[in-house]
């Protein structure tokens, strides 16, 4: 057992099973022996590799993407430029280059919403005039143009499994001695009675009240001040499925295994988020794909652009990492984009054709 199994196998023992989004929080975010606490998650060293960290060309399209509704929405001086989860701090310094651009865009300052210590001090490498808050609700008022990739799949979700009279919750529990999956009583679920319709006995169900309490904040900014958002993540529309999945060395992983020592995710349900979007009097432009996304910006212009300065070995890598981001059969599919605006206002850049 890792350290974090006998702490949560000690706990279980005494109080009874937790559910699965108290065990996700529990792996990734326990103070002394959590994923994110103990171990280097990004790049060839970590356990996985996200978009920005695979080529500049991610990181530079994104931000032309905010860039461009920066200036449809007047180039307001004030504007917050601010990054959820921003990992290594990559994707904001590839924003910022071409942010500097732009007459005016330079004097954004950005903002980091990132609470873990160690992350702060690997993001101040590489974008040193940072501003580090721990949540969105932190950050100033003003125009807000954020982005997060790669951050709503590391929420807590809790699942949910349809039972003949309601749903049971799929729960972490203890078998002779070690974590395993189990189930709670099955009763009626109010928030899950408009699932009734669409799923059958047997049926897994994942929620995330965090990704949709963030995502109303977000929401209600653009709102009341402008600005726009942009969220990239693996997922789709309308769960359905266990989707929670462990990674550990950049090979899967048993979600129960190694507690603290490998990464746990699960797909993001992009379809309450719009909801709340809506709900807080923005406009939620249709799901995308990253593929689709990152061509509609130029991503094959800029890679062939790129590639006439580039040595065959450095040329090799480029070619796949344009195949890794836009291909249908690795990150162009599984990715999806859904772009934030307030009312009234053009939408971002890549989201509709």
């Amino acid at each position: 057992m890792t350290p974090l199994a006998e702490i949560l196998a000690a706990r279980i023992a005494a109080t009874g099973p937790i559910t699965v989004a108290d065990y996700m929080a529990e792996c990734l975010l326990h103070p002394v022996h959590g994923y994110y606490t103990t171990q280097p998650p990004f790049g060839k060293d970590g356990d996985f590799t996200t978009a920005p960290e695979i080529s500049q060309m991610f990181g530079e399209l994104v931000g032309l993407a905010l860039g461009q509704t920066w200036l449809d929405q007047g180039a307001p001086a004030t504007a917050v430029l601010a990054e959820v989860g921003p990992g290594r701090g990559t994707l904001m310094q590839d924003i910022l280059r071409v942010l500097a651009k732009l007459p005016g865009a330079s004097a954004l300052r950005p903002h980091l919403v990132e609470a873990s210590p160690r992350l702060r001090d690997e993001q101040a490498r590489r974008v040193p005039d940072a501003l580090w808050v721990d949540s969105v609700a932190e950050l100033p008022n003003g125009p807000l143009f954020l982005v997060a990739n790669e951050f709503f799949d590391a929420l807590p979700v809790r699942q949910f499994v349809r039972a003949p009279n309601g749903w049971s919750e799929r729960m972490v529990g203890l078998t002779e001695g070690s974590l395993a999956f189990g189930l709670s009583q099955a009763a009626p679920i109010t928030a899950l009675e408009h699932r009734l319709d669409n799923t059958k006995m047997g049926d897994i169900v994942e929620t995330c009240a965090p990704a949709q309490r963030i995502v109303q904040e977000m929401a209600a900014r653009v709102t009341r001040y402008g600005g726009a958002a942009l969220l990239i993540d693996y997922g789709g529309w309308h769960s359905l499925g266990d989707t929670l999945q462990a990674v550990k060395t950049h090979a899967p992983d048993n979600p129960l295994a190694h507690p603290g020592e490998a990464d746990l995710t699960a797909h993001v349900d992009f379809e309450p988020l719009a909801g709340v979007v809506a709900e807080a009097g923005a406009v939620a432009a249709p799901l995308t794909t990253q593929g689709v996304f990152l061509e509609r910006l130029g991503i094959t212009a800029r890679a062939q652009a790129l590639a006439r300065a580039m040595p065959p070995a450095q040329l090799e890598n480029h070619i796949a990492a344009h195949r890794r981001l836009t291909h249908p059969e690795e990150m162009g599919n599984l990715f999806k984009v859904l772009g934030i605006t307030p009312q009234g206002t053009a939408p971002i850049a890549g989201t509709v054709p």
